[in-house]
C-alpha cells in the first residue's frame, strides 16, 4: 500500500487577507501568532505550525459561490497555510493530510450528526473523487506556470455545448466551494461519528479494473441517478449509471437535516420543484446571463435529455435567433439568477410566460446524498449503500 498524500486546498483570494493564528505559526522561522494582515507578494509565503494542533482562522471567505446561498463565513482550519500571488491578489490554501481534509468535506457537504453508515460512505467518495482528480490532472504549461483548461466547449453557429470540470485551478488541487467539495475546516467538525468514519475508512476509495472511480455525487437525483456523459465528457463509466432511486423522496426533517447544512435548509423544495417566468422576465435574463440577444423569447424545446430526464441540450427559440445550449449545468445558469436546482424540468407555455416543472437538485450523477441519508438511516451498511449507486465498483485501501 502507498503513503497518505497531503492536499492542497484553494480557500480564498483577495486583495487583502485576513489571518488569524490561534498559536504559533512559522514564516522561514520568524513566528507568527495573532491577527495578521497580507497583501500582495510576488513570493510564496508558507506558514508552518509548531504544533499539530495548531490552527488558524480565515476571515470573509465566501462558500455557496454563484449559488442562491452565497454567503461570507469566519472558518478555522488546521495543518498549513500557504500564501500565494494570484492575479494580482493573494490566495490562502490550506495544506493538510487527505484524512484530515476529509474528515472537514463530510462535515462540510453535509452534517457532522449524519448517520455514521453516511459519513463512512462519503468519506470514501470524496477521498476517491479526491485521488482521481490529483492523480489525472492535465496540465499544460503557459509562460512557465501550470495551467489548466477549465471550461470544455463546442460552439457554432447553431449551438454553445459547454461542460465543467474540476480543473480550474492553479498553485492548489482542489477549491473549498461546491465546484469541488465543500471544505470548511474544522469550523463545522462537531460530533465524533465524523472521526470514527475516517478512522473506519480509513485509506479506502473505489476501484473499477484497479482504477480509482470518478466518484460523483449530488444533492437529490430527483428519483433517478444519471449517466457521466450527459454532464461531462462523452466518455462512459459503468460505475456512473442512471438507475431509479427509491430512497430520495423523504421529508422527514430528520433525515434531511442530516445532509443539509444551516444555509441548505433554506431550500426546501428540491424534491419537486416549480419555477415561473414571465416571457419579458425570462428573456431579459437569457440574454444577461448567456450573452446572446435571443430578442423575445418564444419557446424552450428539449432537443436531448438523459436517462433521468434531465436535458442534456435545449433550444432557445427566439424572435432575433435559435440557439441549441448544453450541457446540463450551462442551462441552468442561463435559466436561473444562480443555478436552477437541476436540468430535470418539463416546460410549460403559458399565454404570458413559461412554467418550468422540476425534479432534483444537482447533476444526478453517483450517489444521492438524500437518498443515502435514508439508507444509512435505515441501518444499511455503507459498503451497500456504495454498491447500490456505484454498481461494478470494488473497494480498495491505498493506503
Amino acid at each position: 500500500m502507498g503513503q497518505e498524500k497531503a492536499v492542497r486546498v484553494g480557500i480564498v483570494k483577495a486583495r487583502e487577507v485576513c489571518v488569524v493564528f490561534h498559536s504559533v505559526y512559522r514564516l522561514n522561522g520568524k513566528p507568527f501568532v495573532g491577527k495578521h494582515h497580507f497583501t500582495f507578494s510576488a513570493e510564496d509565503r508558507l506558514f508552518i505550525p509548531d504544533d499539530e494542533g495548531a490552527s488558524f482562522t480565515l476571515e470573509e471567505v465566501v462558500i455557496g459561490i454563484g449559488f442562491h446561498w452565497e454567503r461570507k463565513e469566519e472558518q478555522t482550519f488546521c495543518g498549513s497555510l500557504l500564501l500565494k500571488e494570484e492575479e494580482g491578489q493573494v490566495r490562502a490554501i490550506n495544506v493538510v493530510p487527505v484524512e484530515t481534509y476529509l474528515t472537514s468535506v463530510i462535515s462540510s457537504e453535509m452534517s457532522a450528526n449524519a448517520s455514521l453508515e453516511l459519513l463512512k460512505a462519503h468519506a470514501v467518495i470524496s477521498r476517491s473523487w479526491l485521488l482521481k482528480m490529483m492523480d489525472n490532472r492535465q496540465w499544460t504549461t503557459d509562460n512557465g506556470q501550470r495551467t489548466e483548461e477549465a471550461v470544455h466547449e463546442q460552439v457554432d453557429e447553431s449551438s454553445i455545448i459547454r461542460w465543467y470540470d474540476s480543473e480550474a485551478h492553479v498553485g492548489f488541487d482542489v477549491c473549498a466551494d461546491d465546484h469541488c467539495q465543500r471544505y470548511q475546516g474544522i469550523t463545522r467538525q462537531t460530533n465524533p461519528q465524523v472521526f470514527e468514519a475516517i478512522e473506519a475508512t480509513r485509506g479506502e476509495v473505489l476501484t473499477y479494473e484497479d482504477k480509482i472511480c470518478d466518484a460523483r455525487f449530488s444533492k437529490c437525483c430527483g428519483g433517478m441517478t444519471e449517466v457521466f456523459e450527459s454532464c461531462w465528457e462523452s466518455v462512459h463509466h459503468p460505475y456512473l449509471v442512471a438507475k431509479a432511486d427509491p430512497y430520495c423522496n423523504t421529508r422527514d426533517r430528520r433525515i434531511l437535516a442530516q445532509v443539509l447544512n444551516n444555509y441548505d435548509q433554506e431550500t426546501v423544495d428540491f424534491y419537486r420543484w416549480t419555477v415561473i417566468y414571465t416571457t419579458d422576465e425570462l428573456s431579459e435574463l437569457i440574454h444577461r446571463k448567456s450573452g446572446v440577444d435571443f430578442g423575445r423569447i418564444l419557446d424552450l424545446v428539449p432537443v436531448d435529455r438523459g436517462t433521468s430526464g434531465r436535458i442534456v441540450t435545449l433550444k432557445i427559440v427566439g424572435e432575433k435567433r435559435t440557439l441549441t445550449v448544453g450541457k446540463e449545468l450551462e442551462i441552468r445558469k442561463w435559466l436561473s439568477e444562480s443555478h436552477l436546482y437541476s436540468s430535470a424540468f418539463e416546460v410549460e407555455k403559458t399565454w404570458n410566460g413559461f412554467i418550468l416543472h422540476g425534479k432534483g437538485w444537482g447533476h444526478g450523477v453517483g450517489l444521492c446524498q438524500i437518498g443515502a441519508a435514508v439508507m444509512g438511516d435505515q441501518g444499511i451498511p455503507y459498503e451497500k449503500i456504495l454498491a447500490f449507486y456505484y454498481p461494478h465498483a470494488e473497494l480498495m485501501k491505498k493506503w
